[in-house]
């Protein structure tokens, strides 16, 4: 059995990233899937402090932890992650543990640009290595031109990033 918990670097009702990732476990073809709740307050030492980690961190750190494998998608938002999952992961930070120690996980991306998001994934990556995750390295995937590769479902209309997409989640599966 395989429990995929999805990361969407986006808050919006109809976000591609939020999309893309739940396109991951469908095409991995996941047991469970859970998509986590990131609209987490923002992060700051003194209110942490005052009033210990706040209950949706806690089940986020929890999900983590509990899960087989983690799939995060993000936009890129000035060149690097955005600010929700940044936080996010911050706040994991001060979780006592290591929820994300030796836990698969594959990171991808969805934005306007052609790029794809070819420079979200290199933050992340950055982000993720104090947590020393077991991180897929490829294939890359990346979507460009979003708003036009989903369908109104929420799927993925282009084979190429579907093919790419699979192999990402071959791979994800395989270390789990």
């Amino acid at each position: 059995m395989t429990k995929f918990l999805g990361l969407s670097g986006s808050l919006r009702v109809a976000s591609t990233n939020t999309y893309l990732v739940k396109e991951a476990a469908r095409l991995a073809k996941a047991d469970t899937f859970e998509l986590a709740d990131l609209n987490l307050p923002l992060y700051n030492g003194d209110n942490e402090a005052a009033d210990g980690i706040p209950s949706g961190v806690q089940t986020l750190a929890d999900q983590i932890a509990g899960a087989d494998a983690v799939v995060i998608a993000s936009p890129e938002y000035n060149k690097s992650i955005s600010g929700v999952l940044k936080n996010a992961l911050d706040w994991v930070s001060r979780i006592e543990g290591n929820p994300w120690q030796s836990k698969p996980v594959a990171i991808m991306s969805a934005t306007a640009g052609r790029s794809g998001g070819e420079r979200v994934q290199a933050s992340l990556t950055l982000c993720l290595q104090p947590f020393q995750p077991n991180l897929i390295a490829g294939p890359a995937v990346l979507v460009g031109g979003n708003y036009a590769e989903f369908d109104d479902a929420g799927q993925l209309t282009n084979d190429r990033y579907i093919v790419t997409l699979s192999a990402l989640m071959d791979q994800l599966k395989a270390r789990t």
